[in-house]
């Protein structure tokens, strides 16, 4: 859980580069081409995290419902 945090704070801090030097002149704000490849990386980094989480709580989820089926199903017996 910690370390999932600070990743999130790592990102974060990375990407307040993208926010402090975004010129509206190369492109619209949080496009891919107004930003240069440190801030690509950080951004894809940052997508690629949000889907490991969802997949990790999508995971303990399952687990959780799988583990109450099995003890309601076991005290019906």
């Amino acid at each position: 859980m910690l370390v999932d945090l600070a990743i999130y704070g790592i990102l974060g801090l990375l990407l307040m580069d993208y926010d402090d030097f975004y010129d509206e002149s190369i492109g619209a704000y949080w496009s891919l081409e107004s930003m240069n490849t440190s801030q690509k990386a950080t951004y894809i980094g940052l997508n690629i995290w949000h889907v490991i989480n969802a997949l990790v709580i999508g995971y303990v989820i399952y687990r959780i419902v799988k583990a109450w089926k099995n003890n309601v199903l076991q005290q019906n017996l």
